[in-house]
């Protein structure tokens, strides 16, 4: 689906999606549970993907108020697009051997976080997914498995999918590096709470993003789960940043208070409506987004990043509102170690900005759905911005950039896909984004919101 935005001001009320991480989480932690109800999830395409991984393991997702299910039913068709809970019949830590392969689409969140759940299985689990997945890195936690007793092979021996995973685990001591995925430490953290013996990771590498695995820290808390960071003498950290490396004790259960979860708002997609109103609010007028409550992830620094930009942004924490008004920008200097999935809006703030914005620390942000730093750089490029890509900084030369509408490929990567759309808002003319349809990924209503606050946009011809 191609999506043609025209230069356009925005205004009014949106609400942010459920977060996509914590919904990956929460469903993979319900299944471990004997049960549990997650509540205001997001539906999307790759949070399917973890709905298919617990059915396969035994379990089951389906709404809350139940209804006329058939066992032959997909996983898919028992997760409707407009669930307000899901209840997840969990496997109880043990996961049966999957019936048939796992199909993980484009999701790398659920292949990390399912590969060490299948570990625990007493048999063999093949995971795929789609060409994208099939080249991203899996090589550091199929080692990790290994070393911990597990056969966990990359069928095409290149540490790419598909993989086959044999079990059981039992845990262990292990040491995995930190700065290529902060997703291996989430999975062996999850898995190793209902191992016997638990798991003791050590990073061989500093890590990055650590604000995610924040984020797996706070759902394990809530879950009644305990895993701890710890520092280079063992001690205890508050955090994930600066650890040494995670020890989670085996034995536990996944047990939520009163059996259910609820998903906070997410806030990667709300750095597209942050990014919109500081572009194109109409004068006078404002952007107010709600569902912006506080909690771990890291990408509620995309507040911070806008006001230091120069954006007028409001942030009412206690009542969870962010209010943006279009503002006159200049370009900053912003480290993504451990914040990568904010690289496409900030870099779209900097083509609207006076001077340079320098991202980096972004080499991370190259293994995603796809390159994201060659992407934007040369994407922004065809909308007339000027940009200097390195292999760990991308540059925006703000003041040399002048953006006119282009068609643009958004790569089949949703991010890249909503970065864009928000950019052609100030671009002259109309933009043509391709695979518009990628949306679905973690903002399926991206496009109808943004319509809703005067975004000027067609979708394969047909005005909204």
């Amino acid at each position: 689906m191609d999506a043609h935005v025209t230069n356009s001001t925005v205004r009014g009320t949106a609400r942010a999606p459920p977060s996509k991480s914590y919904t990956h989480r929460a469903l993979l932690a319900a299944g471990y549970s004997d049960g549990a109800t997650v509540r205001s999830p997001l539906v999307s395409a790759d949070t399917r993907a973890t709905a298919r991984a617990v059915t396969a393991f035994g379990g089951a997702v389906g709404p809350e108020s139940g209804g006329d299910a058939d066992a032959a039913d997909t996983a898919d068709a028992l997760v409707p697009d407009d669930a307000e809970a899901l209840a997840v019949d969990g496997f109880g830590g043990r996961p049966s051997v999957p019936d048939d392969v796992i199909d993980c689409a484009n999701s790398g969140t659920t292949m990390r976080l399912v590969t060490a759940a299948a570990a625990l299985a007493d048999g063999a689990t093949v995971l795929t997914g789609d060409g994208s997945l099939r080249s991203r890195p899996q090589g550091p936690l199929l080692t990790a498995l290994g070393d911990l007793g597990v056969r966990a092979e990359s069928t095409r021996g290149n540490g790419q999918a598909p993989l086959v995973v044999s079990g059981p685990l039992a845990g262990g001591e292990v040491a995995i590096p930190g700065d290529v995925s902060s997703q291996y430490v989430t999975a062996l953290l999850m898995a190793g709470a209902v191992t016997d013996r638990g798991i003791d990771v050590e990073l061989t590498t500093p890590l990055k993003s650590a604000p995610y695995v924040d984020i797996t820290l706070e759902l394990l808390d809530d879950f009644g789960v305990e895993a701890t960071p710890v520092g280079d003498d063992g001690e205890a950290l508050d955090g994930a940043a600066g650890a040494a490396g995670f020890v989670v004790e085996g034995g536990q259960s996944y047990t939520p208070a009163g059996g259910s979860y609820a998903v906070p708002g997410d806030f990667s997609s709300i750095s597209y409506l942050v990014a919109a109103g500081a572009i194109a609010a109409e004068p006078g007028e404002a952007v107010r987004i709600e569902g912006a409550r506080p909690s771990a992830q890291g990408d509620s620094a995309i507040v911070g990043i806008a006001e230091r930009m120069g954006a007028d942004v409001e942030w009412d924490r206690d009542g969870g509102v962010i209010t943006v008004r279009r503002s006159d920008l200049s370009g900053v200097e912003v480290d993504v170690g451990d914040t990568p999935d904010l690289l496409p809006t900030i870099a779209t703030l900097g083509a609207v900005a006076e001077g340079d914005t320098r991202i980096t620390n972004c080499e991370h942000v190259r293994y995603k759905e796809t390159d994201r730093v060659a992407a934007m750089a040369e994407e922004l490029t065809t909308l007339g911005a000027e940009t200097t890509e390195e292999p760990d900084v991308l540059t925006i030369h703000g003041s040399e950039s002048d953006l006119r509408g282009a068609t643009v490929d958004g790569r089949a990567d949703h991010r890249i896909v909503m970065a864009l759309a928000v950019a052609a808002l100030a671009a002259e003319g109309t933009t043509t984004i391709r695979g518009g349809e990628h949306v679905d990924v973690s903002f399926p209503d991206f496009f109808d919101a943004m319509a809703d606050l005067g975004m000027a946009v067609e979708r394969d011809g047909a005005s909204e």
